[in-house]
């Protein structure tokens, strides 16, 4: 089928213009990346072809994004970034700091500002959002600048990526394909990334296993947690959370046996790793995400133990000098002033 005529396409534009949702709008506009992957989709549902080439980027009718990178000027800040992570690494005039950063350097940072982004989401503090978001962005940029410099790939490269990704994992968006709830969804994702790990694994050389893809860089609880899950969806898994209380039980009891006279630090350290893992697992079956509780559980013993310097302060003591018996009668006016 040929390219639409200038004609054609302002017909296409009123019939895709009908179909939009509230709040996009359609009409004549350059073409980025996630752009001409909708309108090549909706131009499909309506039986029509468009053409993205370079001379029908004035006449193909496309949704206006409201929000995201789509945004023209959202893409004109990210051009904006791009420009100022190249001007910090250039060797001439750069900032000898980021200069002298690599890839390996840089991760510790790119997960301190992970975590600052899930404290301010935790914390409901919108406006430091912002902010943490944009540290996070910059460690993406920074990446791959780097990466740029080296010949390996450019920010384009990553944008593509993502695009494309989201697209192929959302056929009942982007295509023909039905999916009318939430669970369906997750059941559609999950297979099309086990069919993904499959691949992956046929490349290597090896054969695949429910375990592929839960990366050993996770914290420690994130990671107990996904395995759990993936050995879960094979049917390896305990029956209820009844069971898994038992298991905890049995963990502390084997603790406790390795406390003798004369205790080995190692058999020690792999009990308590049992219990930590059986502990995920029993919150797992409770529907308790065990990072977000153990995170609140932190932010209220903080709390609380602040609390217990302030009541000692007041009585003209430091928390050093006070003694634990101070403490917990500090400790327990605190619990009981929060039920208050």
């Amino acid at each position: 089928m040929k390219p639409l005529s200038v004609a054609a396409a302002r017909m296409a534009a009123s019939a895709l213009s009908r179909e939009m949702p509230a709040g996009w709008k359609s009409g004549p506009a350059s073409m980025t990346g996630i752009m001409k992957c909708e309108a090549k989709v909706l131009a499909k549902r309506h039986k029509c072809q468009l053409s993205i080439g370079p001379s029908n980027l004035a006449i193909v009718p496309i949704p206006n994004v409201i929000s995201g990178l789509c945004h023209m000027s959202a893409a004109a800040e990210l051009d904006r970034l791009l420009a100022i992570m190249a001007r910090l690494r250039d060797p001439q005039s750069g900032c000898p700091w980021d200069l002298e950063q690599s890839f390996r350097s840089i991760v510790p940072h790119t997960l301190e500002e992970a975590y600052e982004v899930a404290e301010a989401i935790e914390t409901d503090d919108m406006p430091a959002l912002v902010g943490e978001l944009g540290d996070l962005m910059f460690q993406v940029v920074f990446y791959a600048q780097m990466a740029s410099e080296a010949g390996d790939f450019t920010m384009s490269d990553v944008i593509e990526s993502i695009n494309n990704k989201m697209i192929e994992r959302h056929p009942h968006v982007f295509s023909s394909a039905e999916i009318n709830t939430a669970a369906a969804q997750t059941i559609a994702w999950e297979t099309h990334k086990a069919a993904e790990r499959a691949k992956l694994a046929a490349a290597s050389g090896r054969e695949p296993s429910a375990l592929d893809g839960v990366i050993a860089a996770l914290p420690a609880l994130a990671r107990a947690e996904k395995l759990q899950k993936r050995a879960a969806r094979v049917g390896f898994d305990w029956r209820n959370a009844a069971e898994v209380i038992e298991k905890v039980e049995e963990e502390i009891a084997e603790i406790r046996a390795e406390l003798t006279d004369a205790p080995d630090q190692g058999a020690i350290e792999e009990e308590v790793g049992d219990l930590l893992f059986a502990v995920t697992n029993l919150a797992r079956h409770l529907k308790v995400e065990p990072e977000g509780a153990l995170r609140r559980a932190n932010a209220k013993f903080e709390r609380r133990f602040r609390r217990v310097e302030a009541i000692l302060k007041n009585a003209g003591t430091e928390a050093a000098r006070a003694g634990l018996e101070r403490m917990e009668e500090a400790w327990t006016q605190v619990k009981s002033e929060e039920r208050a």
